[in-house]
């Protein structure tokens, strides 16, 4: 029975996946560019997830800390309007194309990218402040930090969002052979329970994506 529970849970997730419309062709062809150059971006359902959650909170400014090639900014401004994104950068390369990108969506007074190490430009971030919600999708193994610093730019009644929290389901898994991964899955097993025990959040992981973490603060 166990194992007809995981077939189960694929062909589910495979169906969730059919149901999601075609995006348009500028964010199609941004797919399609980040899955040939190996970037990573937000998996379909996981942003889909996101985007309705922030739908529903209508944020005025958001941050987002790594922007990569500004797919999910601009997704966020494509279905929130009203909503300014202040999104982070470190590599100079995928920064740049995240500049063009935004550029070429017409979102430069809506998209604002800032390049340099999340933890470094925080006085660059903080005049934007303060934000409805913050998304976490950077180096996974500083996700503690990017939450520590940036969580004190947040609004009294904010979101913040953290993306791969299940690291394509190794956090389940109890034996990691490559050394490296084993230490990458520890620490993003550990700050999901510091995040899930945390005094001043409620919190909830979803199982979409490659899991997506929801604090509520307060």
């Amino acid at each position: 029975m166990k194992g007809c529970g995981v077939i189960l849970k694929d062909s589910v997730y495979q169906y969730i996946e059919s149901l999601i419309p075609v995006r348009s062709e500028f964010f199609s062809n941004m797919e399609k560019y980040a899955q040939d150059h190996g970037i990573p971006i937000m998996e379909s359902a996981g942003i889909e997830a996101m985007l309705q959650i922030m739908r529903i909170k209508k944020p005025n400014r958001i941050l987002e800390i790594g922007a990569a090639i500004g797919y999910s900014a601009l997704r966020m401004a494509d279905a929130l309007p009203t909503s300014q994104i202040i999104t982070i950068e470190r590599d100079e390369e995928r920064a740049l194309l995240a500049k063009q990108n935004i550029e070429e969506f017409s979102m430069n007074e809506r998209v604002i990218l800032l390049k340099g190490d999340a933890l470094e430009v925080e006085n660059e971030v903080s005049v934007y402040g303060p934000f409805d919600v913050i998304f976490i999708d950077a180096a996974k193994g500083q996700y503690k930090r990017f939450f520590d610093l940036y969580s004190r730019f947040l609004a009294e009644d904010g979101l913040i969002i953290t993306d791969n929290v299940l690291f394509k389901g190794l956090v389940a898994e109890e034996n990691i052979e490559h050394k490296r991964t084993a230490g990458l899955v520890k620490k993003i097993k550990q700050y999901n329970e510091w995040l899930m025990s945390h005094p001043d959040y409620h919190t909830v992981i979803l199982p979409v994506g490659d899991g997506v973490a929801i604090s509520k603060k307060g």
